[in-house]
């Protein structure tokens, strides 16, 4: 294989394992600046070995057993070898009598949500806190971040750096916090966990629409910490959110990779047992509480959705007093912005082009290339043709998603 075939590859695999790697070298290694340079000790190996001896059966574990020694060595050669080696099995046992310590979380048996909780400490800012383990623990580029909080990217690398130097700088250990420190981490775990799976439900660069591997993992720790922390309503909705999205996962997308929006889908391939789930644990969220929680709203945004069979069964209206109650719970241009969309549907576009005012000057949106997209079908309803056509080409030239960006090209031509 030439060298440009292995580093495709080698991109590749580094895309979907990287999190898990990283995870595990950091619990090795005390640190995650070490754990990074062993990883990238393990990948300038592979560019090195696998063009002249083969691509291995399984580079994933290639790459994990070559670390894995790469970092055995590193901690031989400070010394601490036998030290870590020791405290790493009592680690494994501690696992397994965790059950017996309910003060613990460390029964998790996950890696990777164990480093979450621990990049999550209390002693990082909060934004710094989810941008280090969005970046590092669930490979998200540094542009992906940025887009999610429609920020610049600097401003997103700053935070990242700054974050791994407070770890560093405070020495703080990599072990699962107690149940009574939880209050203080859960907030971010969440919020990362949130991200991870909106990017892969729209993914923000490349040539997919949709990037499925990345909310099958948001789901699956979204299922681990509701399995660990039951009667949790933050919890619970989030996790009611993500099931009731994915279920439409098989219909956002044709045969051919084109993006199919919500009204256009097939409904029949929504996952029907798949919104169940998510409806109960809705219902569950809201038998407790929390009907204002952030989550919970949007989780009974999507029911809304999941209930209408067809398109022109949706229930426009309560969807956009939802909206409006999640605005106040958690405010957001993003949040006005779908509000905007659901309004135009239950009052008419006329009423929703006089809300949407009030976004098209918010700087937070002024790179948002849905912004326009909204912008575009409003004047396209309104029947002002030429004006749609010019503000679709304005939301294609903003999207750095290739599906995206024919998807809107096919509107802005259809109104020419």
């Amino acid at each position: 294989m030439s060298t440009a075939k292995t580093q495709r590859l080698l991109d590749t695999v580094w895309r979907m394992e990287s999190p898990r790697l990283l995870a595990r070298l950091a619990r090795m290694l005390g640190d995650l600046d070490s754990a990074e340079e062993v990883a990238q000790d393990a990948w300038l190996a592979a560019l090195e070995h696998w063009p002249h001896q083969g691509t291995p059966d399984n580079p994933a574990a290639w790459l994990m057993a070559t670390a894995q020694r790469r970092a055995i060595d590193r901690l031989r050669q400070r010394r601490l070898y036998t030290q870590r080696h020791r405290q790493l099995i009592d680690e494994q046992q501690d696992e397994a009598m965790a059950a017996q310590q309910p003060e613990h979380l460390d029964d998790i048996g996950d890696d990777l949500l164990r480093l979450v909780f621990v990049a999550c400490h209390p002693a990082l800012p909060a934004d710094a806190r989810v941008a280090l383990t969005l970046r590092l623990l669930c490979g998200l580029s540094t542009h992906e971040i940025a887009r999610a909080y429609l920020l610049p990217e600097p401003t997103i690398a700053q935070r990242i750096v700054r974050a791994k130097r407070l770890l560093a700088e405070r020495q703080i250990p990599f072990e699962v916090p107690r149940r009574s420190e939880l209050p203080q981490r859960l907030q971010s775990v969440l919020d990362v966990v949130y991200l991870v799976f909106n990017e892969g439900y729209a993914a923000s660069s490349g040539d997919d629409w949709m990037r499925p591997g990345l909310c099958e993992e948001a789901l699956r720790l979204g299922r681990v910490l509701a399995g660990l922390m039951p009667g949790s309503v933050p919890i619970l909705g989030l996790l009611a959110l993500m099931e009731l999205q994915a279920s439409r996962l098989r219909a956002r997308a044709a045969a051919d990779g084109e993006a199919v929006l919500l009204l256009d889908q097939d409904r029949s391939r929504w996952d029907w047992l798949q919104i169940a789930r998510g409806q109960a644990l809705l219902e569950q969220a809201q038998a407790l509480g929390g009907s204002d929680d952030p989550y919970v709203l949007q989780a009974a945004i999507a029911a809304c959705h999941a209930r209408a069979r067809e398109a022109a069964d949706t229930d426009w209206s309560a969807i956009a007093a939802l909206y409006a109650r999640l605005a106040q719970a958690m405010p957001s241009p993003v949040v006005e912005l779908n509000r905007v969309v659901a309004v135009a549907q239950a009052q008419g576009a006329a009423v929703a082009w006089t809300l949407l005012q009030g976004l098209l000057g918010d700087p937070q949106l002024q790179g948002y290339a849905p912004l326009q997209a909204v912008r575009g079908d409003l004047l396209a309803r309104l029947g002002r043709h030429d004006e749609a056509a010019l503000a679709f080409a304005q939301a294609a030239a903003l999207s750095n998603n290739a599906r995206e960006r024919e998807s809107l090209l096919a509107r802005a031509a259809a109104k020419q």
